[in-house]
């Protein structure tokens, strides 16, 4: 808020305080900046996603207070708190105790801002820090992502983080950690797939001999299933859309290894319910004396195609057409190891009967009622921990 006065002096006053008398009041100007409008929706998106959102400005502790309270960083029952606005002063008084209950932070130093990064890593938490100025370089590069704007940001900003956003949009943020979301649960989806995939090979290969079948499938077999299931399917994987979920559940633990919550065990119950369908088609057609290896080659290949299509998070989606089109592929390939002389021949198959054909898509519908069972208790009990922002 400013004062804009006029006045008539003949020479200049002196002192020049006296300059401030006699003066008539023109009118008031206020300046505003104002948040952008999409500040709101992003900070509801950080809290949805389980990251809380900490304001860190140097400006007035009431201005700081009245943005936050306006794009929702301070909510009803921050509010309340005793601590939810500290100054800079207090931080160097000392007076306040755990800086991560504090959701804003006014008039703070470029050291002070290191300090509240660093208080939020000590708890185990991750941290993202958003900056465009010079003083915010050293807090940029303590955190654990450094984000800075790419058209407003000093050139020391962006030197010192890991991120910088070329449109200078805080939305781009919760785009980019969507995105995240997505390639890290397709990484661990393929690995869901292709272990349990391989494990059942070798749990075939190795029961197999146990129920009477010497060998159970041969290394052509094993390698044309193998680029079938593991190329063409597994590239696709990679393409998944994100789930419609990704957004509302909360981080996973930081130190929590790619492998863990879970995962191992969905390979091992997944590769034994593919091992056992697989083995169960094979001597069914063998009680009968039919092609019980060439079933058994079909039965494997059909239930790992399942298992890639239940593992899908949206399973009539079309943002991602190639993992159906790659089922297809690979299963109209796995027929050519059937019926087209040449690969026949090289992989010593023969034609089963219409039984053998039921048995091992059954199979198929055995590993994607497995597989779907497993995405689903996977979507509902993950575990997760709170992420950290500016």
């Amino acid at each position: 808020m400013l004062a804009v006065a006029s006045g008539d002096f003949d020479t200049t006053p002196d002192p020049l305080e006296d300059a401030e008398t006699g003066l008539r009041l023109l009118g008031l100007t206020a300046i505003s900046d104002p948040p952008k409008p999409s500040a709101v929706t992003t900070v509801e998106a950080c809290r949805r996603a389980g990251i809380t959102p900490v304001l860190i400005t140097g400006d007035h502790p009431a201005t700081a207070r009245a943005i936050a309270i306006r794009v929702g960083i301070l909510t009803g029952e921050d509010i309340n708190k005793a601590h939810c606005i500290a100054t800079g002063a207090e931080l160097a008084a000392g007076t306040i105790a755990d800086q991560t209950e504090v959701r804003v932070f006014a008039r703070t130093t470029p050291q002070q801002k290191l300090e509240i990064v660093q208080a939020w890593r000590d708890r185990g938490e991750v941290t993202a820090m958003t900056g465009d100025g010079v003083n915010d370089g050293p807090a940029l590069r303590q955190s654990d992502i450094g984000v800075a704007m790419g058209r407003r940001g000093t050139e020391v900003a962006r030197q010192a983080a890991d991120l910088v956003l070329a449109d200078d949009e805080l939305p781009s943020v919760i785009s980019a950690v969507e995105e995240g979301r997505r390639v890290y649960a397709n990484i661990r989806r393929f690995l869901v797939y292709a272990l349990a995939g391989g494990a059942a090979e070798i749990l075939v290969m190795l029961a197999g001999p146990l129920f009477g079948l010497a060998l159970p499938l041969r290394a052509g077999q094993i390698l044309w299933i193998n680029l079938l299931t593991h190329g063409l399917t597994g590239v696709a994987m990679g393409a998944e859309p994100v789930s419609p979920d990704a957004m509302r559940q909360p981080p996973r633990p930081p130190h929590q290894h790619v492998l863990g919550d879970g995962l191992w065990q969905r390979v091992l119950r997944l590769s034994l319910l593919v091992t056992a369908a697989s083995l169960g088609a094979s001597l069914w057609v063998r009680n009968f004396g039919g092609p019980w290896q060439t079933v058994l080659f079909l039965a494997l290949l059909a239930a790992q195609l399942g298992v890639s299509l239940g593992l899908r998070e949206r399973r009539f989606t079309r943002r991602n057409l190639y993992l159906p089109g790659a089922v297809a592929v690979a299963a109209g390939l796995g027929a050519a190891a059937l019926y087209v002389p040449f690969l026949a021949d090289i992989l010593e198959t023969s034609r089963p009967t219409g039984t053998g054909l039921a048995l091992a898509a059954a199979a198929g519908l055995v590993g994607f009622g497995a597989a779907r069972a497993e995405a689903l208790w996977d979507r509902n009990h993950g575990t997760g921990r709170r992420t950290s922002a500016k």
